[in-house]
Parts: structure tokens; C-alpha cells; sequence
């Protein structure tokens, strides 16, 4: 069976150029922190790649902190700041800030202090895209980047976190984005490396393969791929809205992700959803990838509002460059087909 791959804010492919820069980074041998030859030469392929994620983030004169993720860039920017933040940000985040902002039913947060505030920019599961005011501490820009024109140096926030492989880059490599002059206090300490701010020697080959994915990112994105693949979301969107049966689209109404759908099906649970289209040969989510395995409600959609078992009976399929209209086509299809089942079981 020919498999179709629609969790792409869960992780992409990983793009050639990412590949054919690892592949080329394990011939370079030297530690990126010793002075001689050998070592120059990995410090600078990691300031390359530095320049390169910078660029497609608009942020330079800003700091970029590789780290092992954005995981461990949340508890860079949060860990101990006494931040706020709302129901709808990722676990990473929300584990280090206390969760009390007001979130209206179309997923946008309201801010009152944005100096104490986490504030993502776009929702994994929704889609939903926040207006970040100015002088936000913490955003997380994960699902943004590579998808929407950013420029960190225009969003008025001071930190932003980044994952690689959301956008064709490796797993494990990440970076906190710092404006200039914010003091992030250390959470390893060791050898001083990457401005002081996360001890460790370099993942030379992950972040070089961040660095180029970064770039063809930005490349794509001027070139309007995402206006493509937002037709094709819409495309979906309107074939499994006219299947009927009171299906709810979340967060239609505000600004979306260009890729994201998030569909509740009522009478048809989340995990089964998964399940049933996984069989079909298609892969999508019941929710954020990190806590899709757990049985239980969308916490996103539960701070949005909606009821507990309503909570249980989403997905999401998000698409990305890759993704075709056939490809759409059949999953709204196979979706339909199976929804249909579902319903005539229980009438």
C-alpha cells in the first residue's frame, strides 16, 4: 500500500540540502572548540550555519544558542523567569511558566504583561496564528518558521525557540534566538561553549544540517510554495466539510498556519480517527506529537473551550511542499468513508 505523510508539524523529510551538509560535516574532524586548523575548520561551519539560520529568521545582529531542540531551548528562555503563559502552548513551554491567560474560542490569547508572558506564534494543532506584542518575553516560533515570513528582529520579542526538523532538518538540533544584550543564565555549565549561555561540545553535524534546511526554508518560502499548499489545505478543508455530519474546523475564522487543519468529528474519538486512517495508509494526528500517544483530550482545545469529549474527537493533518491535490482528495475520501461507518453504528 502506497503510504501518504500528513503530520508534517510533527516532523518533515529531511531536506537534501540538510542531508548533503551532515554528510559532508563528518569529514570535518576537529573540535569546533580548539584553535589549531582542524578546529577552525568546524567552528566555521558552525558560524556558517549560525549566519544561515539567522538570516532565514531575519535575525541578525541577534544571538543563536544551538541547543538539543526547542524543548531544551523552552527551559533556556523560561526556567525560573516566573512567566505566564496560556492553555494552548506547547508541554515544553507550558511546563515552566504558570498557565492563567485567557484564550477566546478561536484560539488567540489574551496578553496583559507581555515582559512575564510565553506567547507562541503558532499553534501546532490549530494552526492558529498569534499577534505577539511588543516586548514579549518568550515566543515560540517553531511551527512559524519555514511557513510564515518571520523577522525576529522586527517582532519586538525577546527570546524565540526553533526546532530543525519541523522545517527539513535533522531531530536533535534546535536554537534559542536572543536578542542582543538579554542575559540567559547558563542551565549547563562546563566549557562556555555557544556565547557562555550551553556548555557542551557542538552537534557539528546537526547544525550544519539546521543551517542549510534553514536556508532552503527561506528559499521556499520566497518562492511561494506555502501559498500552494495553503489551496490545497482549503481544498481539504472544503471536501471534508461537505461530507457533513456537524464536523467542526478549528479555528477557521483567525489566521492560520498555511498547512494546519484541525477537524473535530463528534461520535468519532481522536485516537480511532488515527488509527482508522493509518490502516487507509495515511499518517495524521489527534494532536501536538508529543502528547498524541496519551489518550486523553486536546488540552489546546479544551483552553479554547470546547467540551471534554468534543476535546477527544479531533485531528489534525497538516501537509506540507510534498503533499498533492490526489493525495488530499483521497484522504478527504477514505475519511469520509469511514466516518460514514461510524455514524451508521451508532444511529
Amino acid at each position: 500500500m502506497a503510504r501518504t505523510y500528513l503530520d508534517f508539524n510533527a516532523t518533515t523529510p529531511l531536506r537534501s540540502e540538510a542531508r548533503a551538509a551532515m554528510i559532508a560535516a563528518m569529514d570535518v574532524m576537529g573540535n569546533p572548540s580548539s584553535v589549531h586548523a582542524e578546529g577552525r575548520a568546524a567552528k566555521g561551519l558552525i558560524e556558517r550555519a549560525r549566519a544561515q539560520v539567522a538570516a532565514a529568521l531575519g535575525a541578525e545582529g541577534a544571538d543563536i544558542v544551538f541547543t538539543s531542540g526547542a524543548t531544551e531551548a523552552a527551559a533556556l528562555a523560561c526556567a525560573g523567569r516566573g512567566l505566564v503563559c496560556a492553555g494552548v502552548e506547547h508541554d515544553a513551554v507550558a511546563a515552566w511558566c504558570d498557565v492563567t491567560l485567557a484564550v477566546n474560542a478561536e484560539g488567540i490569547v489574551a496578553v496583559g504583561d507581555p515582559a512575564r508572558t510565553a506567547l507562541q506564534l503558532a499553534n501546532s494543532e490549530t494552526g492558529v496564528v498569534q499577534d505577539l506584542p511588543e516586548g514579549l518575553a518568550v515566543s515560540d516560533l517553531t511551527q512559524g518558521f519555514g511557513k510564515l515570513p518571520i523577522a525576529f528582529n522586527w517582532l519586538g520579542v525577546e527570546m524565540g525557540l526553533v526546532s530543525a526538523h519541523k522545517l527539513g532538518g535533522p531531530k536533535g538540533i534546535g536554537a534559542l534566538v536572543v536578542k542582543r544584550g538579554v542575559e540567559v543564565p547558563p542551565q549547563i555549565r562546563g566549557g562556555g561553549q555557544e556565547m557562555g549561555r550551553r556548555a557542551g561540545t557542538e552537534n557539528l553535524i546537526g547544525i550544519a544540517g539546521f543551517g542549510a534546511a534553514a536556508e532552503a526554508a527561506a528559499r521556499d518560502l520566497d518562492n511561494g510554495v506555502w501559498e500552494r499548499v495553503a489551496e490545497l489545505r482549503n481544498t481539504l478543508n472544503q471536501a471534508l466539510s461537505a461530507i457533513g455530519f456537524n464536523t467542526i474546523s478549528v479555528g477557521n475564522i483567525a489566521r492560520r498556519l498555511p498547512n494546519t487543519l484541525c477537524l473535530i468529528a463528534p461520535g468519532w474519538k481522536g485516537e480511532t480517527q488515527v488509527m482508522a486512517m493509518d490502516l487507509a495508509g495515511f499518517a495524521i494526528s489527534a494532536g501536538s506529537a508529543c502528547s498524541s500517544g496519551k489518550v486523553k483530550a486536546s488540552r489546546v482545545l479544551r483552553a479554547m473551550g470546547f467540551d471534554e469529549v468534543l476535546s477527544g474527537q479531533a485531528i489534525r493533518v497538516s501537509l506540507g511542499p510534498q503533499t498533492t491535490e490526489e493525495e488530499v482528495l483521497r484522504f478527504a475520501e477514505a475519511w469520509g468513508r469511514d466516518y460514514r461507518r461510524v455514524l451508521a453504528r451508532v444511529a
